[in-house]
């Protein structure tokens, strides 16, 4: 339909990771039809692998007291694997956005105390009011995660759509001990990562950056004969 993508990409434009949320909780009706939406999601075989465990209230609250208690003392162990490495213009994309992080929120470089006191932010749920873990099939393997990792990507811009900041987490993953106890999740599911939500708080300084992306002809390799 004429002007869709162009609606589609000024949502893309308008969604970015929050890191600094305000205390007021979504409604419960907003957060289903979140939900609803992201449901359409196509995925291998219509597996339709992911399932949410969502905190809120007190919930929220007593995830994110478990996780303070409980990540400074232990080391982290996701159940899949991180990066092996970032390298060539991947590491210098993300450390193009930890600097920006860093700059935003009064990182000085090398001030190693102030870059942990912010990775802490993570487990701290950047103050959201809300907590979302994704797992999927443990049987399913990396197409599972590929499937979760589109899910996620979906409920991000149906909740940007409804003026719901989000940003999703790995940090949450890296401790999977706590989250299955806390959840009730079950061995035969893999915790992919996590997602913190909420309204944004539009003076938080960790929120005044915006990432850039990667020219098209950086990406895309045409071939047409």
């Amino acid at each position: 339909m004429p002007g869709e993508l162009d609606a589609f990409e000024a949502l893309l434009k308008r969604r970015y990771s929050c890191r600094g949320f305000l205390p007021k909780p979504v409604p419960r009706a907003t957060i289903e039809r979140i939900l609803d939406v992201a449901q359409r999601t196509p995925s291998w075989c219509n597996a339709q692998p992911w399932q949410a465990h969502i905190a809120s209230g007190a919930a929220t609250e007593r995830f994110r007291a478990a996780l303070m208690a409980h990540v400074p003392s232990n080391k982290a162990g996701p159940e899949y694997d991180f990066p092996r490495e970032y390298r060539g213009v991947y590491l210098e994309r993300r450390r193009e956005c930890g600097f920006q992080l860093y700059d935003a929120v009064g990182v000085a470089k090398g001030d190693r105390a102030a870059s942990a006191k912010q990775g802490m932010e993570n487990y701290r749920l950047f103050g959201a009011p809300h907590a979302l873990i994704v797992t999927s099939d443990e049987a399913l393997g990396i197409y599972g995660v590929l499937d979760c990792g589109a899910w996620v990507n979906n409920f991000m811009l149906a909740a940007a759509a409804e003026g719901i900041a989000c940003i999703a987490q790995a940090a949450l993953a890296t401790h999977p001990g706590v989250v299955r106890e806390f959840f009730g999740i079950g061995a035969e599911r893999r915790i992919v990562c996590g997602m913190s939500f909420g309204y944004e708080d539009a003076q938080h300084p960790a929120n005044k950056f915006r990432t850039r992306r990667a020219k098209k002809e950086e990406v895309a390799a045409w071939m047409e004969s």
